[in-house]
């Protein structure tokens, strides 16, 4: 089994490549809950979301989250009467959140919702939440207000200085079903090219998960999510700046050193290979822009060869 730690469109892209080199029934992904919320009632994950509509070869391609030839007429209604219309959902993609919530309403875990939804795609991986308790990514601004992810990145467009971030929950909740197993019984664990921060870090605070992680570091390996000190979508090199964190692959390597042995990074960041080794990975240098399916699945190939796994 390949277990995958995943959050975002770069770790959606990783997975799609994956899926071409392994069999998908071989496939694990512990997803991140961080930037879920609820709107309009409506229980929203987004990240298992995109997972889910990129493997599907349902998403639309430009945003690379949301599903492709959508309508918006139910948004267009919340607008005319007033209200939150900032968080865009399109017709076929609410039809999503009122299957998840509903069955949620019925005492169905997060866990068990996305192993339906999975299903009724046809994906034939796993995708687990990394909990089925509440974690919330929240993010303090330079002005001191402290708002969610969401709120950061979409109402906001990730255009304001952040300080802090804060897990909100994390520290109570509890490793969803089998999560901590897939780490374990992992024949080769991946850390995908995901925002360390925003990402990344909501599934390793969850209790146990670090560490499970930490003790299977052998068998662990990381993208890094950067090329050229720059993120292909979304603020992570920026965010990083704002927390401290060296936005480069080095500070990536400094993030991850003790969580996996293999660094991979971009040819464009073949000149930070000798600094990646000094703070203790393997630097694997090799393409990581994931500009076809083709690019994604030689992406996953090579990164399983860096910790003994050959596809």
């Amino acid at each position: 089994m390949i277990t995958v730690l995943a959050g975002g469109v770069g770790a959606a892209r990783f997975l799609r490549g994956l899926v071409r080199v392994v069999p998908p029934e071989q496939i694990t992904a512990i997803v991140n809950v961080g930037d879920d919320l609820v709107l309009h009632g409506l229980h929203i994950s987004p990240d298992l979301d995109t997972v889910t509509y990129t493997l599907a070869d349902q998403v639309d391609a430009e945003r690379g989250w949301g599903l492709s030839g959508e309508t918006w007429q139910a948004m267009e209604m919340v607008g005319r009467y007033g209200g939150v219309d900032w968080f865009n959902l399109g017709d076929r993609d609410l039809g999503t959140h009122l299957f998840r919530t509903h069955r949620m309403g019925e005492g169905a875990t997060l866990t068990e919702v996305t192993a339906e939804i999975v299903a009724a795609w046809s994906l034939g991986l796993r995708l687990l939440p990394v909990s089925d308790d509440p974690v919330r990514t929240m993010l303090t601004l330079e002005d001191g207000e402290e708002i969610g992810f969401q709120d950061y990145f979409v109402r906001l467009r990730h255009s304001v200085p952040v300080t802090k971030v804060r897990l909100a929950g994390a520290a109570q909740a509890r490793p969803g079903p089998d999560v901590l197993a897939a780490i374990a019984d992992a024949e080769a664990i991946v850390i995908a090219p995901s925002n360390p921060a925003v990402s990344i870090d909501p599934v390793l605070a969850v209790p146990g998960v670090r560490a499970a992680v930490v003790a299977a570091r052998a068998k662990t390996v990381a993208v890094s999510p950067l090329i050229g000190g720059k993120t292909v979508k979304g603020p992570a090199d920026r965010l990083m700046l704002e927390l401290g964190m060296e936005p480069t692959s080095v500070g990536i390597a400094r993030a991850y050193r003790s969580l996996a042995t293999t660094l991979v990074l971009d040819t464009a960041d073949a000149p930070l290979a000798a600094a990646v080794e000094v703070e203790g990975m393997t630097a694997l240098v090799t393409p990581t822009l994931m500009s076809d399916d083709g690019v994604a699945g030689d992406l996953a190939r090579t990164t399983l060869a860096a910790v003994g796994v050959q596809v």
